[in-house]
């Protein structure tokens, strides 16, 4: 599990612009007709029009897509009742989570009233704004009469999160899990150790589901809960069982098929678990520390199915799988509730989704593994990209046939494509980068160790839990670094490669190196002194097995580092070169753009080999590449200079890969406006296709393209430079990179390396 300390954690919330959240406006406002439209004048037809009709109001302003998060801080994480303005910082981030997953505005609002009556009064009035109201740690007992009484006062959706969203995704688990171990709902035996509103709701929807209350036992801090028991609330009430031989959590749990945490930590032991019935389901959700541990509860019996609260364990019951696509579906329909069959249908699809092949966007992308449906397996994984189209369409339907959708949708593919280019890929690809990294952490070498940037981007890629850390340079001096810089380099390894203890390593990887070079004229004594270089070093310490990504570049000239690469890895075999891509995410969607780096005056042979080494780049991330060969001509209109080249490259390439979307030269409003490149070139094998990857013709328009794209768009994401083409996961950054940006890089060679280990394991 990531450790935040809280120095990180309050410097992320206060750097640059304070919070998590800010409004943007939609429509343009730089001339004074464009603002008359936005204000006066203009902006009295639109009044005009809802006056009229009501439900015009989805038509003209944002209230379709806009969700309040509401609390009165009186149930804030584990925290407790802190107060509403204490627990701004989390409804800002659940407005965060809204937006990156689902697409969602969010107004965080948070109301100073304890009084159930009164916060639902203030919620009402202001409920005209929004298009759906979630209501966040809010506590118990009170938090389940705000809900009911505002889903009836209402005509917008409502939903209480810590009740429902606990709910709807363990339910789902649930029901796969007890499919994985072969038995039917209604028959289980059932424990639920806490009483509070996530577990009063997730059993509800048990029940919903088809268990039995009778099979049910439930525990507060007292105990079970039992029937005779006075002053217990109408919640309670509902689960209260019948049963006089079963007091406490040891005795309710023997013969169970089902144990279900939502109290605290290191409550159940594994004597518990090993007293349960043959393949118990355990679901030990208490946050950061569950009920019992994952290890424990392997290590207790075999036949165990489990989940947690936490992403370092298979089957997470996190509540962002489902929130976030639940109002998504409503909004879309312009619901006037999230009602239980809304509710239901989110539990299936997230079920079903489970049981599905797995894309390769999920295996290879997020978790570099053949997932399948099994005991490791019975929810989605909170990353995966079918969660919005799936889940959102499923609540959408639900809602459509329950009677609460305003306005249906008709065009259901359509409608999910939507989905699909709502998100943008601002955030999206380097989310699934570190979530698949985290999965399996390499052993990174980083050459400028000491460089505070780089220290910096070790230190964190270590914190996020997909890399261990090789520091190349002097210990003293880095260490002096680190305590200036206030980081932690006590779990890091630092090599000095200076030092005598190195010697009998390099030793070995001057002599590998001599004798691999032998026919370019490398001796040993050539080769031990070339190993007290940085990028000789470290590159030799992946060659040989002692590493197994290595990145470098905030210091070395990228001359002398291809020419290290070269001699010391290699190309892949079928190349003559090897390339560089810059990765753009923007608004209008991603781009993969070579070379940007290495190849300062390829000719049509190495144009060849850069634009199949991007194609399968391109691949590796999950993507179908469509490659537009780029040039300052159109399909030989100039017949001499650097068009000539490229022409020739196409030609090949269209001959050796039929099937390959590729086509040019063409300039790059071409390439990137698909009805201009269709209505006056409709003879090219792009036609009808959106371009994803951009070869340039030489080094010098690769580069400058990029920098000029990050310059004028600063939001904008940029990953690389990504390497392409060499035997090892040797990766490259600049002096301009930022840490986030060394973080990215690191991220890519940890999932290279592991992918590489995966083709040699074949």
């Amino acid at each position: 599990m990531v450790k935040i300390s809280k120095e990180a954690a309050l410097a992320y919330h206060e750097n640059g612009r304070p919070g998590k959240i800010e409004v943007k406006p939609t429509k343009a406002y730089r001339t004074q007709t464009d603002l008359s439209l936005a204000y006066s004048p203009g902006v009295a037809y639109p009044c005009l029009e809802i006056q009229n009709n009501p439900d015009d109001v989805y038509k003209y302003t944002d209230k379709g897509n806009l969700v309040a998060v509401i609390s009165n801080g009186t149930a804030v994480l584990g925290l407790g009742d802190i107060g509403a303005m204490s627990g701004k910082p989390v409804m800002e981030g659940k407005g965060l989570l809204f937006k990156i997953y689902g697409g969602i505005d969010v107004f965080d609002i948070e109301v100073a009233e304890k009084d159930p009556e009164k916060f639902c009064e203030a919620v009402e009035k202001i409920a005209p704004s929004f298009g759906g109201i979630n209501l966040e740690d809010i506590k118990a007992p009170q938090c389940f009469y705000i809900e009911d009484r505002l889903k009836k006062t209402l005509d917008i959706p409502v939903m209480h999160d810590d009740q429902h969203g606990t709910a709807i995704i363990s339910a789902a688990g649930l029901k796969n899990a007890l499919e994985v171990a072969g038995k039917k709902i209604e028959d289980a035996k059932i424990v639920v150790n806490g009483a509070g509103a996530a577990a009063i709701s997730c059993t509800k929807l048990y029940c919903a589901l088809g268990a039995q209350t009778k099979n049910i036992v439930m525990l507060d801090s007292k105990g079970v809960i039992t029937s005779d028991r006075e002053n217990l609330t109408e919640q309670k009430k509902l689960f209260a069982t019948d049963r006089r031989d079963v007091h406490t959590l040891e005795e309710a749990i023997k013969g169970a098929d089902v144990f279900v945490g939502l109290s605290k930590g290191n409550v159940l032991s594994q004597d518990m678990v090993r007293s349960m019935a043959d393949n118990p389901i355990v679901f030990a959700l208490a946050n950061p520390v569950p009920e019992i541990s994952y290890e424990d509860a392997m290590a207790s019996r075999p036949d165990v199915l489990m989940s947690t609260g936490r992403s370092d364990y298979p089957n997470q019951i996190n509540n962002v799988i489902g929130f976030p696509y639940i109002f998504r579906g409503a909004l879309d329909v312009h619901a006037k509730a999230i009602n239980e069959e809304m509710k239901m249908a989110a539990v299936k699809a997230i079920a079903e989704l489970a049981k599905q092949p797995v894309p390769e966007v999920v295996n290879q992308v997020y978790h570099v593994t053949d997932l399948s449906f099994g005991p490791k397996y019975f929810i989605p994984k909170p990353v995966d990209p079918r969660l919005i189209t799936e889940v959102s369409a499923a609540v959408a339907k639900a809602a459509m046939e329950s009677g609460v959708a305003r306005t249906p949708i008709t065009d259901w593919n359509a409608y999910k494509q939507h989905l699909k280019e709502l998100l943008g890929q601002e955030t999206k690809l380097t989310r699934k980068l570190h979530d698949t990294a985290r999965l399996h952490p390499q052993r990174v070498v980083f050459a400028e160790g000491g460089h505070p940037t780089m220290m910096k981007a070790a230190v964190q890629a270590k914190q996020e839990g997909f890399c261990e850390p090789i520091l190349l340079g002097n210990p003293d001096r880095l260490n002096r670094v680190a305590n200036r810089l206030k980081l932690d380099l006590s779990d890091v390894e630092i090599i000095d490669m200076r030092a005598d203890k190195e010697q009998g390593r390099r030793a070995t990887y001057a002599k590998h190196l001599a004798e691999k070079r032998a026919r370019q004229g490398y001796t040993f004594e050539e080769a031990y002194d070339k190993m007290y270089e940085r990028n000789y070093f470290g590159m030799s310490m992946v060659e040989n097995g002692d590493a197994d990504a290595f990145i470098t570049g905030l210091y070395t000239k990228y001359s002398n580092t291809i020419k290290v690469a070269k001699e010391v890895v290699g190309i892949r075999e079928g190349f003559k070169t090897f390339g560089t891509m810059h990765i753009l995410n923007t608004q209008k969607g991603t781009f993969y753009i070579a070379d940007t780096l290495i190849n300062r005056h390829p000719d049509s042979n190495i144009l060849v080999d850069v634009a199949k080494l991007a194609a399968n780049t391109v691949k590796f991330f999950n993507e179908d590449p469509v490659i537009a060969m780029l040039s300052y001509s159109n399909f030989g209109t100039d017949e001499v200079g650097s068009p000539v080249k490229v022409h020739e490259a196409v030609e090949e390439l269209q001959k050796e890969y039929p099937n390959l979307p590729i086509d040019g030269e063409m300039q790059v409003n071409f390439a990137l406006n698909k009805e201009l490149r269709d209505d006056k070139y409709p003879f090219s094998r792009l036609k009808g296709k959106d371009v994803n990857t951009l070869v340039f013709p030489n080094l010098n328009s690769a580069n400058a393209a990029y920098k000029l794209l990050q310059a004028l768009d600063p939001d904008s994401e940029i990953i690389g430079p990504i390497q392409m083409g060499l035997n090892k996961p040797i990766h490259f950054t600049d002096f301009e990179s930022s840490v986030a940006d060394v973080v990215n890089i690191t991220a890519v060679a940890v999932i290279d390396a592991y992918v590489e280990k995966l083709k040699q394991n074949k």
